[in-house]
């Protein structure tokens, strides 16, 4: 199963073109005359010598051309047909001149393609699996560089099963639990079965049948192959005959012998006929003879030598219990076999169950002692050195994460430094600039702040003047009205010889009038006692018919209110009142007093027969107020309407 696994990864690997470097954007006539040669090589109607003959002089056209990717391109497609005609000492001599160029051109790609074929090549055509070991690796390096999990992945795979031939069980599944990590779960489903096929595998060279037998069903259960299915499955019957659960490996080995699928792929027929008939001699069943013969004879005809093995080694077997000679012969072969294709382990096993058959020969013994000690010893060597450099690898890999990280980070810092220099520079700019400008500004503030402060103040003046004006005014109106028409009475009264007591109590209404009118113009006391004054005012100021509520009157600190404020409030207040008292005929009025967000809200609303909007501009007394409030900065807002009331909200800042 491995070597087909492998076979078909190079396959599909090398049928891959490497389209992406190419620029049909290019209009070199050497460039456009190299990719037509190259893609003659890939022409599948030319016959191999005519491939390698159009990519000679693709590679003739482009050796010149150092740094152009288009060179590794064709030096890994000549390297390729060179391989496919078996010229091998053509492959390695060319594959020298790619990793210069590759690794002069940082062409990670096609560096890790080359190694990959390279491997290839040291594992299936030369057997030197320590060298395969190692070029799988780099190839699997510069797939991780370029971020072809895929790729990593199916490297790793084959390092594993090179790991798994030398017998390294440990080592195959450190490796093939890494590939698992790299490769698609959808993607590569292929790859991932074969991966379980290889852990399976080795559990149960470790002897962990139950993990063997997991991960068998694990490959099976994934797999879109029903050819690879039969081959698991094949797998899976035989970790049970190791496990001597006969009865079980018959079951799935009957099972998957009548499948057309197997009758159509030779070898794999044979090798489950042949262990089918095993696992039926091992149940008690003497009468598997013949499919073991047959099995046997599928495998010659196929030039199977592994298979061969097997077969050879289970004749030997069925024979040993009545035919010493015969299974003398059929394990002589095995050992003939096994020296020539290097298993060395099927050997030991031979010459085992010969010394069964011979205890009393010590030239077996000596050669199963000394095959022990060589494969120990092999096995220890091969361990070790997959172990040390895969631990070399590491660290070569680590260092150069490590360098790299060192480079980048004195890079980073080189930028940041060029970054604060360029920073510092603007700021420095942006600074000068913003200092320019808010001289400039505060000059012009100063400038606008002083006109304004100018206009203000003469506004203030204005407004100060306007509500003086209104006030003398209005006094002037009250006292023509209020007391001229009461001293020309008194004057007619007297003039007509009127009773001395009746003119006396005119006299006296006039004076207590008099005297509270001076109350009302006199100055505001704004002391301690101001809110007291302020609410007596407003109780004297309301008719007796008329409810007045009054709320937040005493929550406001009085002592944080300017005395200029207290007055004009006063002031408005009352003129509010007097208002209400002449003309609005409330019943009910409310005065809410409140400090919020640094101002002072005085809300006053009443339910008399209200005015039209219009005809509050003409009210001289709401007029004053109004100049009186905008003295002080504050705001004064009238809302009214005919048989709805009259409202006033004033705000002064605190």
């Amino acid at each position: 199963m491995n070597k087909i696994l492998t076979y078909f990864t190079i396959t599909l690997f090398l049928s891959c073109t490497s389209d992406d470097h190419f620029s049909s954007q290019l209009k070199n006539p050497i460039y456009n005359n190299t990719l037509y040669y190259y893609n003659a090589s890939e022409n599948e109607t030319l016959s191999l010598e005519e491939k390698l003959k159009a990519i000679n002089q693709a590679f003739y056209l482009a050796k010149n051309r150092d740094k152009d990717t288009l060179l590794a391109d064709v030096l890994y497609r000549k390297n390729f047909l060179h391989f496919s005609m078996k010229e091998y000492d053509s492959l390695l001599f060319y594959d020298k001149i790619l990793i210069n160029h590759a690794t002069y051109s940082n062409d990670q790609y096609n560096l890790a393609k080359q190694f990959y074929l390279k491997a290839y090549y040291f594992d299936e055509v030369a057997h030197i699996p320590d060298s395969a070991f190692i070029n799988y690796n780099l190839s699997k390096n510069h797939f991780q560089q370029i971020k072809n999990h895929s790729w990593t992945g199916k490297a790793l795979l084959t390092m594993a099963m090179i790991q798994q031939d030398q017998n390294d069980f440990f080592g195959s599944k450190e490796t093939i639990t890494e590939a698992l990590q790299y490769l698609h779960p959808k993607e590569d489903v292929k790859y991932i079965a074969s991966s379980y096929d290889i852990l399976a595998t080795n559990h149960g060279y470790l002897l962990n049948y139950d993990d063997a037998f997991n991960f068998y069903n694990k490959a099976i259960k994934i797999t879109l192959s029903e050819k690879d299915k039969l081959v698991y499955k094949n797998n899976l019957a035989t970790a049970y005959i190791e496990n001597k659960q006969y009865k079980t490996a018959i079951t799935i080995l009957d099972s998957i012998s009548k499948d057309s699928l197997t009758r159509d792929d030779n070898n794999n027929y044979a090798r489950i006929i042949d262990n089918l008939s095993y696992a039926k001699w091992l149940s008690g069943q003497n009468n598997t003879e013949l499919t073991l013969l047959n099995a046997l004879k599928i495998r010659i005809k196929n030039n199977d030598k592994l298979g061969q093995i097997y077969s050879y080694s289970h004749l030997g077997e069925f024979y040993s219990k009545n035919n010493i000679k015969k299974a003398s012969s059929y394990f002589d072969s095995v050992i003939h076999l096994s020296k020539a294709i290097k298993v060395p382990r099927a050997e030991k096993g031979a010459i085992k169950i010969l010394m069964q058959l011979y205890p009393k020969n010590i030239e077996l013994r000596d050669r199963y002692v000394f095959l022990q000690d060589s494969l120990y010893e092999q096995e220890l060597k091969v361990k070790t050195q997959f172990a040390k450099y895969k631990y070399d690898d590491k660290q070569k890999q680590e260092s150069i994460l490590r360098l790299q990280k060192e480079k980048a980070e004195k890079e980073v810092i080189a930028t940041q430094e060029r970054s604060y220099k360029l920073l510092f520079l603007f700021a420095l700019i942006i600074a000068l600039l913003i200092t320019c400008f808010t001289i400039y500004f505060f000059k012009q503030r100063t400038k606008n702040l002083k006109k304004r402060a100018d206009y203000l103040a003469q506004k203030n003046k204005i407004e100060k003047l306007e509500a003086t004006y209104e006030t003398e005014a209005s006094l002037s109106r009250r006292v023509h009205d209020d007391f001229g028409g009461i001293i020309n009475q008194a004057m007619m009264l007297i003039e007509n010889n009127t009773n001395k007591t009746t003119v006396l109590d005119k006299l006296e209404g006039l004076y207590n009038q008099s005297r509270n009118f001076s109350r009302e113009i006199n100055e505001v006391n704004t002391g301690p006692n101001y809110k007291d004054e302020l609410l007596g005012m407003m109780r004297t100021l309301k008719p007796v018919t008329t409810q007045l509520y009054i709320t937040g009157l005493k929550d406001i600190n009085w002592s944080t209110v300017k005395d200029l404020e207290k007055t004009s409030l006063y002031k408005v207040l009352q003129e509010l009142m007097i208002n209400m008292k002449k003309h609005s005929k409330a019943t009910i009025i409310s005065i809410i007093f409140k400090n919020e967000d640094n101002l002072l809200k005085i809300n006053y609303s009443d339910d008399g027969i209200g005015v039209s909007l219009d005809h509050l501009t003409n009210i001289n007394g709401l007029k004053n107020t109004e100049n009186r409030i905008k003295a002080i900065g504050g705001t004064i807002i009238f809302d009214s309407e005919k048989g709805k009331g009259f409202k006033a909200q004033i705000q002064i800042p605190n």
